[in-house]
């Protein structure tokens, strides 16, 4: 049976009347009509949640309503964690029966072999990020989290997420051809672990839609960009793999 999916990534919502946000929404209400099977939400949906706090809660108390909404009409939903939206197994697992992953999956769609991440672990020479990202997933980095009161977690996780966006634009994207030669390098050794046919991936805010060959086998490979430049979403279906305008699908 045909099957279609989409896919997106780094919208950073930073608020309900945010343009992303309204936006963001127009498109979960455009999925209700247009009956995807999947829907991959490839990190950094918010510029800032954490856990089940009921600040994000009952922010985006109207997000999460599209969100079951589309569920309850069939469409199976995954998230995968970003560096601006941590622990979120406690919610969106937990309590909307959404998916999480913290690392890298593979999905059989349409008969191709699918890895989804959202891209954080793309630089192995990243040594500071990758023990900040280690050491926010530890116990302790978890219980800060969870357990600071709202006013606390919302000022450490503004000044974070203002430090994680200047650190990616001044330092990972110094230019987006930069970024290109670090996606084509991560390619081949994602490819080197574990083969694929399709990989997708966000994080650097560089939109990106590569073809390689690998063991004769053609390899299409996305990087969804930002809402933040431009609003794209990965269609996926037996008859099509491309970046689409998020506008074209409303």
């Amino acid at each position: 049976m045909a099957s279609r999916a989409f896919f997106v990534s780094d919208i950073h919502i930073q608020s309900p009347a945010d343009e992303k946000c309204i936006l963001f929404r127009r498109f979960l209400d455009a999925c209700v009509n247009l009956k995807p099977n999947f829907l991959f939400l490839v990190g950094d949906i918010f510029d800032l949640w954490v856990a089940d706090r009921d600040y994000f809660v009952s922010t985006y108390a109207d997000v999460i309503e599209s969100i079951r909404r589309l569920k309850s009409l069939g469409t199976e939903i995954y998230y995968f964690e970003g560096n601006h939206d941590l622990d979120l197994k406690l919610f969106w697992q937990e309590q909307l029966e959404v998916k999480v992953f913290e690392n890298p999956a593979y999905f059989d769609l349409q008969g191709r072999t699918v890895r989804v991440e959202h891209g954080d672990q793309m630089d192995p020479d990243d040594k500071g990020y990758l023990f900040l990202r280690w050491l926010l997933r530890t116990p302790p980095g978890r219980g800060l989290g969870r357990h600071l009161p709202d006013p606390a977690v919302k000022w450490v996780g503004e000044k974070a997420s203002h430090a994680s966006r200047d650190y990616t634009s001044s330092v990972k994207t110094v230019t987006p051809a930069q970024v290109k030669d670090r996606f084509l390098s991560h390619i081949g050794r994602a490819y080197s672990d574990k083969a694929f046919d399709v990989l997708v991936a966000g994080h650097v805010h560089v939109a990106d839609d590569v073809t390689v060959i690998r063991d004769e086998k053609t390899i299409r490979a996305f990087n969804l960009g930002t809402w933040i430049k431009e609003p794209l979403v990965l269609d996926l279906s037996e008859a099509e793999m491309r970046l689409r305008k998020v506008t074209e699908l409303l």
